[in-house]
């Protein structure tokens, strides 16, 4: 195990929780967009979007190690994709709506904007987790770089 492993994975897991905030963000953002994309000639609300994690695939090295027996840790976390949720529309009545079908109804995004907080609530804390473990890994090797002076 490398000496800067714990900071590798450190860096990983914050890389992937700044790109969830991002996401996040932009879901929030497009909150009340009911004309994000053109399908068939009709223009259909805004799609929220949601960012899937997994564990980074393990190297040959890794592999290696634990073929001869000796415990490996994990190699971070990667984005595997961002996915749209497919949730049905909220339908609000708005007859005034340019965007409104022949029942004065207007198709609005599948954003819940408190769902989305409590998301981004969860992805601070996950960074801010993260960050204190990147500070603790650093002081310890600071600590262990005094010990050879």
């Amino acid at each position: 195990m490398s000496m800067f492993s714990s900071m590798n994975i450190t860096s990983s897991a914050l890389s992937a929780q700044r790109l969830r905030m991002d996401v996040i963000s932009s879901n929030i953002a497009n909150a009340d967009t009911t004309r994000s994309t053109l399908v068939n000639g009709k223009w259909q609300p805004y799609k929220r979007k949601q960012v899937v994690l997994e564990s980074n695939p393990t190297s040959f090295s890794s592999m290696f190690q634990s073929a001869l027996g000796s415990t490996q840790t994990g190699n971070g976390v990667k984005v595997a994709q961002i996915t749209e949720d497919n949730s049905p529309f909220k339908e609000v009545y708005n007859p005034d709506d340019p965007d409104a079908d022949k029942n004065g109804y207007v198709q609005m995004p599948n954003v819940d904007i408190l769902n989305e907080t409590v998301d981004m609530m969860s992805a601070t804390r996950s960074y801010e987790a993260n960050v204190t473990a990147l500070d603790s890994s650093k002081d310890m090797l600071m600590k262990t770089l005094e010990i050879g002076q």
